[in-house]
């Protein structure tokens, strides 16, 4: 039988969608999926380049603003705390007004921070001024949360741990893009107006797009409901937790990393720019590795294990900011970059696992089962990115601190270092620790209902 077309009202509205339904998914849904999400990555890229502008922004502002490392770490830290809070109202935005048209309005949003950002950059303005037009950045970060939630009802489960970390990675890659762009910018002798300059016009191009090419599901309805039934879950709060030491590191690496490089190595700005790219590039290119690392193998699995990795780089990052070693220093921050975005793309994957195995816990089944998974992992999204970006904000004033106590980084290593070891307890004891995992009771009504393993997730 052939698979109904997904149908359309008035302002691109899909009003049937089933991504469950392997036919329907193979004749009808997978095209429109992939669209959407081609469009949404787009989106989403920028609106991160956006919010990590001020991380290289600052590497532009020498002695004749009259910052302070401090000041610079506060800026960066005060962005991220806004782009994490702005998290949780962009995920239900979708609800509201529809994915598509909530790209849209999100997209030109950031046309504001931009600009603001372009009228102020110069020598002479108020370190207050600085901090309230970088606060506005920091919407950049709710488009994460928006996007994620919008891809995350258009992919049937098989696929969401690919689609979700493509989703991702490719709005994270706008952390290198903005470093890159500002690299050249600064290696011809340009200032901070041409990069804004440059980025004012890509805002406007990604908006129209979306217009033009994105849809609505009719089937994603606002559900204050689902928002309160995420909140009180401890699985929300616990993948919090996780996404904290994995997001959390990856932006708030890179919104620090060129300072620590220049405050702690004594490096130029140009010298900075031309190290700090690599990291967030390489992270955000493997994040969707790690999401289908975890479809094959089971984002736990692949989570716990990461985690092993990123304690392991941090502890020879304490070492090497000891030694003073550039080189090393350098070589091991790459790596713990790649491992944390190989962590965003398997804690990620966990989310929509862990409700669907809620939901064959009830009893629930086909289509019933997915729709209870769907609608309480894409509520869940927004407070899990919300509470994980506030990591970054963590970092940044772990490193400042850090600076201001020892004049280096190294306490704020060993703060993280002890942070990569409790997550990997709690990732085994909540998720790997029984041996059969089940989240079943053993009785017999339950053995003759469909089993999945957390550490399946």
């Amino acid at each position: 039988m052939t698979a109904p077309a997904p149908t359309r009202r008035s302002g691109r509205w899909i009003e049937r969608w089933d991504p469950e339904d392997e036919t329907f998914w193979n004749e009808t849904g997978e095209k429109t999926a992939k669209r959407n999400l081609f469009f949404s990555v787009l989106s989403e890229h920028i609106g991160f380049s956006i919010w990590a502008m001020w991380s290289v922004l600052v590497l532009f502002m020498g002695p004749q603003y009259g910052l302070t490392p401090a000041d610079k770490f506060l800026l960066t830290s005060m962005v991220t705390l806004v782009g994490a809070v702005v998290r949780v109202p962009y995920t239900f935005a979708v609800a509201v007004f529809g994915g598509r048209n909530w790209t849209i309005v999100s997209a030109a949003l950031l046309l504001v921070p931009t600009t603001a950002a372009f009228v102020v950059m110069k020598p002479g303005t108020s370190f207050s001024t600085f901090l309230l037009v970088g606060l506005l950045a920091g919407i950049g970060g709710g488009n994460f949360a928006s996007s994620m939630t919008n891809i995350n009802a258009f992919f049937p489960l098989r696929k969401k741990g690919w689609a979700l970390g493509l989703n991702a990675g490719g709005g994270n890659i706008g952390v290198p893009v903005i470093q890159l762009v500002a690299l050249a910018i600064i290696g011809a002798s340009g200032g901070p107006r041409v990069l804004l300059g440059i980025y004012i016009p890509l805002i406007v191009v990604a908006a129209v797009l979306a217009a033009l090419f994105m849809d609505n599901l009719a089937s994603v309805k606002n559900d204050t409901g689902a928002a309160k039934d995420a909140a009180k879950d401890a699985h929300t709060w616990i993948m919090s937790f996780l996404y904290i030491g994995t997001f959390g590191s990856f932006i708030g690496y890179s919104f620090a990393f060129g300072q620590v490089l220049t405050n702690q190595f004594g490096r130029t700005p140009l010298q900075a720019a031309y190290l700090t790219f690599i990291g967030p590039l390489l992270g955000s290119l493997i994040r969707p590795v790690g999401g289908w690392l975890a479809d094959r193998y089971g984002g736990a699995r692949i989570t716990l294990w990461n985690y092993v990795g990123m304690a392991a780089a941090t502890a020879v990052l304490v070492v090497a900011s000891m030694q003073k070693s550039l080189p090393l220093f350098v070589s091991v921050f790459v790596v713990l970059f790649v491992l944390s975005g190989l962590g965003n793309g398997s804690t990620y994957k966990m989310i929509p696992g862990i409700f669907q195995a809620k939901a064959l816990a009830k009893g629930l089944t086909g289509e019933e089962a997915a729709a209870y998974g769907r609608r309480l992992s894409g509520a869940s999204m927004g407070l899990i990115g919300a509470v994980g970006a506030l990591g970054g904000v963590g970092i940044n004033m772990a490193f400042r601190q850090s600076f201001l106590s020892y004049g280096s980084g190294t306490g704020a290593f060993v703060a993280f270092l002890a942070f990569y070891g409790a997550c990997f307890v709690v990732t085994w004891a909540v998720y790997l620790r029984r041996p059969a995992g089940q989240v079943h009771a053993n009785t017999a009504a339950s053995e003759a209902k469909p089993q999945l393993s957390y550490a399946e997730v």
